[in-house]
């Protein structure tokens, strides 16, 4: 049989966002203040299924790079993309399975049957949201699953693209740079999200040995902002962090280098280094959005990287995928949760 043929890999830590409506009662039983986003302790376990037999839940598949996933086969051909992380063996993991399959996700866990499938319980109080997360087997992917004959062949049969994201410096920093050099060493394209300020703060070093093979670095202004600190530099402006990352030495230069920092509802910051080149700072402006239709902030950035990835991994400018990372963030933002809005929307320019 032969090995199916996608034109985008997609590798982090699954989760199954488990998301109802709470008080701050709820709050108060599990040890949760307003807003806060943690680890779950084990007096908090009991909330996933709480949130489930008496919050009337939404259950939707989540972890970042899973929901830049999602993203880009929304705005893709129908088997375009495919998934991998680390799952448990349990119901979870069938719902994780079934929910992607509906929404057009080819995903390969790895199963660990020790370990229950990581879960963020989300608890919506008004437009607040607290999340306490369970990662569980999402923190448990080896290299081995990746570099297995049966996945490695579906690796080596992706035609254009990678993407990875910077949670997953925390769990299997191997598996990150094996696709790394893949990429570099056969010309496909390798994407890098920084994910949260602490990656580059407190995993720095397994970060520093994945930029070089990176083509495309997604950050937000703190992300950004925390790295160049690492690095040395404090108080300069987003423009001048985008630069100083972008300048970072780089494996293929047969590709230029794009570092994208988004700011919210400000201009995205884009720095572009080509080899032999100066770099080049461009701002894309974001199209302004009424406040009554934000109906939930979480997971923006994701969706912003996988309409992006769609745009690049179909050939598409710079711009035009810029433009498609802003139109399914929009999108978005007026779900619940990190989710896109079904029947499916077609994206015009």
């Amino acid at each position: 049989m032969a090995t199916p043929s996608f034109k985008l890999l997609c590798l982090e830590n699954p989760l199954l966002d488990i998301q109802g409506q709470g008080d701050q009662a709820m709050l108060e039983q599990y040890g949760l203040k307003l807003n806060d986003t943690l680890l779950a302790e084990p007096h908090q376990m009991g909330l996933y299924e709480d949130l489930i037999n008496n919050r009337n839940a939404k259950l939707i598949p989540g972890g970042a790079a899973q929901n830049t996933a999602r993203g880009a086969q929304y705005m893709l051909p129908p088997d375009s993309v495919w998934y991998i992380g680390c799952v448990g063996d349990d119901e979870y993991a069938s719902i994780l399975r079934q929910k992607c399959k509906e929404q057009g996700l080819h995903v390969e866990y790895l199963v660990d049957p020790k370990i229950p499938t990581g879960k963020c319980g989300v608890i919506i109080t008004d437009h607040h949201r607290t999340m306490c997360t369970h990662l569980a087997a999402a923190n448990e992917y080896k290299l081995s699953h990746l570099q297995s004959p049966e996945i490695w062949a579906k690796v080596e049969a992706t035609t254009t693209a990678f993407y990875v994201g910077g949670y997953h410096l925390t769990v299997c920093p191997p598996a990150a740079l094996a696709l790394g050099k893949h990429a570099a060493e056969t010309n496909k394209i390798y994407m890098l999200s920084l994910s949260a300020g602490f990656i580059p703060q407190f995993f720095k070093d397994p970060l520093a040995e994945v930029v070089p093979y990176c083509d495309y670095i997604f950050g937000n202004e703190n992300e950004a902002k925390t790295w160049a600190e690492t690095a040395g530099h404090k108080d300069i402006s987003i423009p001048e962090a985008a630069k100083l990352m972008v300048e970072q030495p780089k494996v293929n230069t047969k590709r230029p280098r794009v570092v994208i920092i988004t700011q919210g509802t400000e201009p995205t910051i884009v720095a572009i280094k080509e080899e032999g080149k100066d770099a080049e700072i461009k701002e894309f402006p974001v199209a302004a959005i009424e406040a009554s239709l934000i109906n939930d902030t979480n997971g923006a950035g994701d969706a912003f990287a996988g309409g992006f990835a769609a745009g690049i991994v179909e050939g598409d400018s710079l711009e035009v995928a810029i433009k498609k990372g802003h139109w399914l963030a929009r999108l978005g933002l007026q779900e619940l949760g990190p989710s896109y809005p079904y029947p499916k929307q077609t994206y015009k320019a």
